[in-house]
């Protein structure tokens, strides 16, 4: 078996296993042990294929990930309203605690509702949902 046609199926079991994963960056080595096998059809040695499949691999993988963080895709989503949908809903607090939180029932579920930084605990009442950090809300007062 020629050594492009190896290059070739290892580039269909990255693309399968991406497939299978969902990961984007297999199919960036699948790019680059692709590059490899136009490299063995073309009669570059062994050393230069793998040089090139090296290469061009890292460079599609970093040029993935800068332009996934470029986006903005790679942000921190906790204040993210497209993926969290509670963020900017309103709830009731009826007493906040001295440590600054509060037991709030919202959605059917007891939930811990924390200030937002440099909010100062007012009375009860209304507030909203700034963002999600991980079992807690996070609050500051609603506008009247």
């Amino acid at each position: 078996m020629a050594l492009s046609s190896i290059w070739w199926l290892m580039a269909g079991i990255a693309v399968i296993a991406e497939l299978l994963t969902g990961t984007l960056y297999l199919l960036m080595v699948a790019i680059g042990l692709a590059a490899a096998a136009i490299a063995a059809h073309l009669g570059a040695g062994e050393t230069t294929q793998v040089v090139v499949a090296a290469a061009v691999s890292a460079a599609t993988v970093l040029a993935c990930y800068l332009r996934q963080k470029r986006l903005g895709a790679l942000h921190n989503t906790q204040g993210d309203r497209s993926i969290h949908l509670d963020i900017g809903e309103q709830l009731t607090v009826d007493h906040w605690q001295p440590d600054g939180t509060a037991q709030v029932r919202y959605r059917g579920a007891q939930w811990t509702a924390v200030l937002q930084h440099g909010t100062q605990p007012t009375a009860s009442g209304h507030y909203r949902v700034v963002r999600i950090d991980g079992n807690r809300l996070m609050v500051e007062p609603a506008a009247a």
